[in-house]
């Protein structure tokens, strides 16, 4: 028996400034798909490096986050009333988007070419398929602070719903659904299928772990957990240039 409760998070507009005044206009963030290579014997150990990304052309209006708890009765014959529920364990958390392509204004193949990079996703990647593990990309949702779980897409929809009169799609809108990776991943809460909220950081020279610790939250001794988060074997060698994902303060507990 599986009891699951979905939750849904709207995106609102920003609210008005209190002193009534316009105010300087929040930057708009795009929502993304981080694409990561899987590990090469398809376990579970920390991800490989970036793939590539699949961008949002507008932002979802609503992400739907749902999780499951397993429990298990077992009827006794002749009982009046139903046996005791025993807990099983949790299910893994899926995230249902949808996401809308157009090119009414060009008229081109860039529809198409978005859907296919999404269905890809369900398809093992080169490098898994050489080492005989099939295995396809790991994905994250990345949009501005927020970051949601590691998974993998289980499915994707797609519906071409505008053509050119060639008979060429030019819109689409797909419902793609992520679900979570079975355990804990590194960098992730213990609780896991949460979004949570987490930044990206720029390497510049000068920069340590520990530095950047004390920086995000005000404990040095935290570059722990952002080694963690980005699989970082050796914390004394970060490149100028690398992006290192920093966990929210909420995840170090």
């Amino acid at each position: 028996m599986s009891l699951q409760q979905p939750v849904a998070f709207i995106a609102s507009a920003s609210p008005a400034s209190p002193s009534g005044g316009s105010g300087p206009r929040p930057k708009l963030e795009r929502a993304w798909l981080e694409l990561r290579e899987p590990p090469a014997d398809g376990g579970s150990g920390p991800a490989g490096p970036r793939m590539g990304r699949i961008d949002f052309q507008f932002n979802p209006k609503e992400l739907t986050l749902a999780k499951s708890a397993q429990w298990e009765r077992k009827p006794a014959k002749g009982a009046a009333t139903a046996g005791p529920a025993e807990f099983k364990g949790p299910g893994a958390a899926k995230l249902t988007l949808e996401m809308f392509f157009d090119a009414t204004a060009d008229q081109d193949g860039r529809v198409v070419a978005a859907v296919e990079k999404l269905l890809a996703c369900c398809v093992a990647t080169q490098e898994t398929h050489q080492q005989k593990q099939g295995v396809p990309p790991w994905v994250i949702l990345r949009w501005g602070g927020l970051t949601g779980f590691v998974g993998y897409v289980s499915q994707v929809q797609a519906k071409y719903t505008l053509f050119t009169p060639g008979g060429i799609p030019i819109r689409a809108v797909c419902q793609v659904t992520l679900e979570e990776l079975s355990g804990p991943m590194p960098g992730q809460n213990p609780t896991s299928g949460a979004l949570a909220a987490r930044r990206v950081h720029h390497v510049v020279t000068g920069d340590t772990l520990a530095l950047l610790a004390w920086r995000e939250y005000g404990d040095a001794t935290a570059w722990r957990h952002i080694a963690e988060a980005n699989g970082i074997d050796d914390p004394m060698r970060l490149a100028p240039g690398t992006e290192l994902l920093l966990p929210g303060a909420e995840e170090l507990d």
